[in-house]
């Protein structure tokens, strides 16, 4: 999940007028609300960083986290959590997991995840995907033996369960 990173300062000031500027764009705009919210919530101090990223339907602002049920999954501070515990994970593992949660419900082979997760070529090693998704499940589901975040889709791969 490489990306090209860059940061900006706003002052107080600037940082209001954009929120009103905002809050006064055409409702129909993509994004708008959720970007006034979230700059809301860095001029309030709910959050210290604000990460803008452009997708396929135009730019999405994250600024709190991703909530499944009692996981909690924090993606600028790279930090889960599950029933109010830190859950530490490598930098892999929480790469494959914000991936499969920010696409839940979508079902992802094993080579579909290790091309958006490593910037490198897919050597058809199933195993190394399974054997992260395996460590993965220890550290993040209650009880790992009966997954309720990660599913194993048979003959597939792999989805996040989008029903929690």
């Amino acid at each position: 999940m490489r990306k090209n990173i860059g940061f900006i300062g706003l002052d107080s000031a600037a940082l209001s007028r954009l929120i009103e500027k905002l809050k006064s764009a055409p409702s129909d705009l993509a994004y708008t609300a959720e970007l006034a919210d979230a700059l809301k919530n860095l001029s309030d101090g709910q959050i210290q960083t604000l990460m803008i990223e452009r997708t396929d339907g135009g730019i999405a602002a994250s600024g709190t986290e991703i909530i499944c049920g009692e996981l909690h999954i924090y993606p600028f501070s790279r930090r889960v959590t599950r029933s109010g515990e830190d859950i530490i994970l490598t930098p892999k593992e929480f790469d494959i997991l914000l991936f499969l949660a920010k696409n839940r419900g979508e079902i992802f082979t094993k080579e579909q995840i290790y091309r958006a997760v490593w910037d490198a070529e897919y050597l058809m090693d199933d195993s190394n995907i399974m054997a992260f998704i395996r460590k993965l499940r220890k550290k993040i589901e209650p009880h790992p033996d009966a997954p309720v975040y990660i599913q194993t889709i048979w003959g597939i791969g792999y989805k996040f369960n989008d029903k929690i």
